[in-house]
């Protein structure tokens, strides 16, 4: 296998003296496998800081080399897990005090409760409110940062997102914190297992350069550091033997950017890569040809959604927007593209919402007859409506594009693919903007993760493709209302509004995330977009 690893300076003689270790000793040091993993994208902001880069592709990647206080069993059932906090416990309902574990930065520093205050801080999270927003909008430019050290304004955004009621992070004393909200809220230890969350190291953020000089190679504790990292080509991980785990399994991982699937398969079938992500089904029988490789995956916590922009003209009109969703025949996408694997989901819901998921909620049903009516009430004549699209960003994006637009064009819309090279592009904001596939993921068990992008922190609110009063305040309700029925009814006033009265979106289907790998590495899948390459998943 080609091996991508940087060449290492020679050590001189006196370096060697110093060591007093013979040439083979420093070359047989490490004999752990060094991997390479093929993705499609590796980020759609070209950094690695989850208070910026919200993406499919980052969360792959960043539980590798940043580490939050809470985390989730990613391979099991998803539940919370202990991260850099050993434990936890409630104070009451707006206080949540954790217990640090010892760990170290990848700097060499001790993790300490400073640290969790800083991370959760002004200057590192939520800025002091002086930066501009970029001329094509929000989350559009992929140098914001440059030259300062003032977070962008999606940093804010999306911290607001994550903990939309943060009042401060208190230091107790060297290794406990305590997370103080301005309301109650249930759901705070879920909101730190989010990778928004994650907590880096004061000292190396103080020494970087340049806001956007950190965001490209963020010091966290996770068990790889950030070695290298060219925007969309490689991130280059290495091991973290300081570790509080201990030494992780593989020397090294390689993600390469690789965007065409049939060079992925052919890199992996060749032996140039060791995993290749982001499969559609058809390619499994390709894969699974070759004795020494397998495809392995299943549905996990993500939906594909089509969002809308009612600024448009035609959008305007949510009867519009309504009969784009009657169009839909969900279940015929799924099996034509997926095999019948992709579920066709409640709506905006995941099943391990337990006791908040909604078993009587649906997805607008297919109708033509509905959609139809609709059209005619809204006096729709046939005007166009731009769908901005992606070459395969998401795996069957552009066959599911394709399905979609014969639907809407069988009921009488006229929809036009205009393709598109980035996500910059995809969300200038300018009388372009119509339709553009995204996705949703449930970052912890409860609906108001995955909803809160619907509110005013949202990234549809931010960049002013939606917006929605009353929905902003059942997303309120549903954060700080701490009784189950009534957190339920906000739930359900949420999904009233956002999938069928003025939608902001319509699910397709589950996400099926497929990734080919070599038959002889032990590795399991996760139940996200997350690569768990700790030794609890390799080897076993």
């Amino acid at each position: 296998m080609t091996s991508f690893l940087p060449t290492r300076r020679r050590l001189g003689l006196a370096g060697l003296s110093a060591l007093a270790l013979p040439r083979f000793a420093i070359a047989q040091a490490d004999q752990r496998p060094a991997i390479t993993v093929a993705v499609q994208s590796i980020s759609t902001s070209n950094t690695l800081e989850p208070l910026r880069e919200q993406s499919n592709v980052m969360t792959r990647v960043v539980a590798s080399f940043l580490e939050p206080l809470i985390d989730l069993d990613w391979v099991g059932d998803l539940s919370l897990r202990p991260a850099l906090a050993e434990s936890w416990r409630r104070v009451d309902e707006r206080r949540l005090e954790l217990r640090l574990r010892e760990a170290r930065f990848h700097d060499g520093r001790a993790v300490t409760a400073e640290d969790v205050a800083f991370t959760f801080g002004a200057e590192h999270m939520w800025g002091r409110g002086n930066a501009a927003v970029p001329a094509g909008g929000m989350f559009t430019s992929t140098t914001s940062g440059a030259g300062t050290k003032e977070p962008p304004p999606e940093v804010p955004a999306i911290a607001k997102l994550a903990f939309p009621g943060f009042e401060r992070m208190e230091v107790v004393d060297a290794r406990t914190v305590r997370l103080v909200n301005r309301t109650p809220d249930v759901t705070l230890e879920g909101r730190l297992a989010r990778p928004a969350a994650a907590i880096i190291s004061r000292q190396a953020f103080e020494a970087a350069p340049d806001w956007l000089g950190w965001a490209r190679r963020p010091v966290g504790s996770g068990p790889y550091r950030v070695a290298e990292y060219r925007a969309e080509s490689y991130l280059l991980l290495e091991a973290f033997d300081e570790h509080w785990a201990g030494r992780p399994p593989l020397r090294s991982i390689r993600f390469v950017q690789v965007p065409e699937v049939a060079a992925r398969v052919n890199g992996l079938r060749t032996g140039e890569f060791d995993f290749a992500c982001d499969l559609p089904p058809d390619q499994v029988p390709v894969v699974q040809a070759s004795a020494r490789h397998e495809v392995v995956g299943r549905a996990i916590a993500n939906h594909r959604v089509t969002a809308f922009d009612k600024t448009h003209a035609v959008l305007r009109d949510a009867r519009v927007r309504r009969a784009l969703t009657h169009s839909i025949d969900r279940a015929a996408i799924s099996q034509a593209l997926w095999g019948g694997q992709a579920p066709v989901p409640k709506g905006m819901q995941f099943e391990f919402y337990g006791p908040m998921m909604l078993a009587d909620w649906e997805c607008p049903r297919f109708d033509m007859a509905e959609a139809r009516r609709l059209l005619r009430e809204a006096s729709y004549k046939g005007e166009p409506i731009p769908y901005r699209l992606l070459s395969n960003y998401y795996t069957n994006q552009v066959a599911t594009a394709q399905i979609l637009v014969e639907g809407w064009r069988a009921a009488g819309l006229n929809v036009r693919i205009d393709m598109k090279e980035n996500w910059s592009q995809i969300l200038q904001a300018d009388g372009g903007r119509g339709l553009r596939d995204n996705s949703n993921t449930a970052f912890f068990n409860d609906p108001v993760g995955a909803m809160a992008a619907f509110g005013p922190s949202g990234q549809q609110w931010a960049s002013g493709e939606w917006r929605n009063e009353e929905a902003a305040a059942a997303l309120e309700a549903l954060q700080s209302s701490t009784e189950l029925e009534k957190r339920r009814a906000a739930l359900r006033r949420m999904l009233e509004i956002c999938e069928r009265e003025d939608p902001a979106y319509t699910v397709l289907h589950g996400t099926v995330n497929l990734t080919g790998k070599r038959r002889d590495l032990a590795w399991k899948p996760s139940g996200s977009f997350a690569m768990d390459f700790t030794a609890r998943n390799w080897g076993a």
